[in-house]
């Protein structure tokens, strides 16, 4: 991994730099269908059903789920500028972030990030819980993923 992992209070991130253009990793990440393709934390089984093809400000779409048992979640775009930066929530608002800056034509920094500060729900259950360090391990294993993805490899 290189680039820079955060923690900061209630966020966390990691950055890594990936051998492909803002544009072809935006693609990826603004569809939902592909979601699943790229999920590090294994909870992510796809979801196809009535969901847009491609995400913008204010899009819903579903996942189907599975965190010990199967779930189905619905999402919210909640801050989006193209080829640049993508989020959304779910019922719950914790908020998923991807930020790409891009290095040059082929090469681009890419940021996710996971923030429960505005969650519904005490934030000290989730670090009870220690729902952000699990989330950072697979916001890790997301951005090697989808490196692995657009790089071809």
């Amino acid at each position: 991994m290189t680039g820079k992992n955060r923690q900061h209070h209630k966020v966390v991130s990691a950055t890594r730099v990936i051998g492909a253009s803002a544009a072809t990793i935006f693609d990826l990440v603004a569809d939902p269908a592909r979601h699943h393709m790229f999920d590090g934390s294994g909870t992510v089984n796809g979801g196809r059903r009535s969901n847009p093809t491609r995400l913008e400000l204010g899009s819903k779409f579903s996942m189907d789920m599975r965190m010990f048992v199967p779930y189905r979640i619905s999402n919210e775009v909640v801050d989006f500028e193209e080829g640049r930066v993508i989020a959304w929530r779910h019922l719950g608002h914790h908020e998923w972030r991807y930020e790409l800056r891009p290095i040059d034509d082929n090469t681009t920094e890419v940021t996710e990030s996971f923030d429960w500060g505005k969650a519904r729900f005490p934030a000290a259950l989730y670090e009870l819980v220690n729902y952000p360090e699990k989330n950072l391990a697979g916001i890790k294993a997301t951005l090697e993923r989808l490196a692995q993805v657009v790089e071809g490899s």
